[in-house]
């Protein structure tokens, strides 16, 4: 059965998002009319639900209102997805107030933006919950205690981020999750040049993490030593495993930089064909092990201005390396873009180290 479809605007019957979700009902899709909704914050029950931007992006302005106290959005029905709309500036005094407060169900969400709130994602602890991001942005937020994280997945069943761009954290991380299975690929988790992030990406509680086609990148502002880091505060039972494949990671922190610290104890650790810009430490006690480089930070086309690729002199001297038999799963089809988003990645770079291609 096609989705009732309900269209909300300011010259609509229905005005105001809040309306909408009071009206709404499972298997709908709601067309929301392009421009500015100040105050209009709402909560999702309803399954099968689709709020999809028309003519144009939809940029929801908190201005001191949050639904439930926790956000322009909280969700809690299933297959809940919402596309081209703008999440902004949501402070709460439980400092955790959120472009998107996930409770129970799954989302997806795809070409938006989050920025100048306490957090952008924020997914609690039911374990059936699954949260997919595609294409999205995040960037200035911040909260009074600095413990900030741009998107934060709590102990849910399954995170997906893909194709997205993160930047400027303050304090806190750029992407962090306690979900048990996790897949990260395709995105641009770059601090930049003001940036003070912790850690660009954390999986705390460990669980099984593929990440791949990433470049990642910490500032000199950095305010912790490690780009990722996997299983700090303890390890969920088994499986624990971190499957690191095409990375580009940049450190410009200095020579204490750490690429990755990954807690002893973890099942399985894999760095295949990364790129390892700048210095710093990487550890590779019982992680496998193949085709990563190390490089210099003149050895990329300009990094200041954020363009990573290598340079064509120095991706000359690259080696191209297959990948093991039971890792073709990792190997990388897509590239980031900029500022967000993924396009098909050239054939003669699917075997060279890094998640972009090197300068034509």
């Amino acid at each position: 059965m096609p989705p009732t479809t309900l269209q909300v605007g300011p010259s609509r019957s229905v005005r105001t998002l809040a309306q909408a979700a009071r009206m709404a009902t499972d298997n709908m899709l709601i067309e929301v009319d392009a421009g500015e909704y100040r105050g209009d914050v709402a909560f999702w029950p309803q399954s099968r639900l689709q709020l999809r931007a028309v003519g144009g992006r939809v940029r929801l302005l908190a201005d001191g209102a949050a639904a439930q106290g926790k956000g322009l959005f909280v969700t809690r029905g299933r297959q809940f997805r919402v596309e081209g709309f703008d999440f902004e500036g949501v402070q709460v005094p439980s400092l955790n107030g959120a472009g998107i407060r996930v409770e129970t169900g799954s989302v997806h969400i795809t070409d938006c933006r989050f920025s100048d709130s306490q957090c952008g994602v924020l997914a609690g602890n039911d374990p059936g919950v699954e949260v997919v991001i595609e294409r999205c942005e995040f960037t200035r937020h911040l909260r009074a205690d600095g413990g900030n994280h741009h998107v934060y997945a709590g102990a849910i069943g399954r995170l997906v981020v893909t194709g997205s761009h993160f930047q400027g954290a303050q304090s806190g991380h750029l992407l962090k999750s306690r979900a048990r299975d996790n897949l990260v690929t395709y995105n641009r988790l770059v601090d930049g040049p003001d940036g003070h992030a912790s850690y660009e990406l954390e999986f705390p509680n460990g669980g099984v993490a593929v990440v791949v086609g990433n470049v990642i990148q910490q500032g000199p502002g950095s305010e912790n030593q490690r780009l990722v880091s996997f299983g700090a505060e303890g390890l969920y039972p088994a499986p624990n495993e971190l499957h690191m494949a095409f990375n580009t990671l940049v450190n410009e922190l200095g020579p204490t930089g750490v690429f990755l610290a990954v807690r002893p104890g973890t099942d399985r650790v894999r760095l295949l064909n990364n790129l390892l810009v700048g210095g710093g430490q990487v550890p590779t006690d019982g992680a496998e092990v193949q085709g990563n480089a190390l490089l210099s930070l003149a050895d990329l086309v300009d990094p200041a201005a954020g363009d990573y690729r290598v340079r064509k002199a120095v991706a000359a001297r690259l080696r191209a390396l297959e990948l093991p038999a039971d890792a073709d799963a990792l190997r990388p089809m897509l590239m980031p873009t900029t500022p967000r988003g993924v396009a098909e990645r050239p054939l003669a770079s699917l075997r060279l180290p890094g998640a972009l291609p090197a300068q034509s």
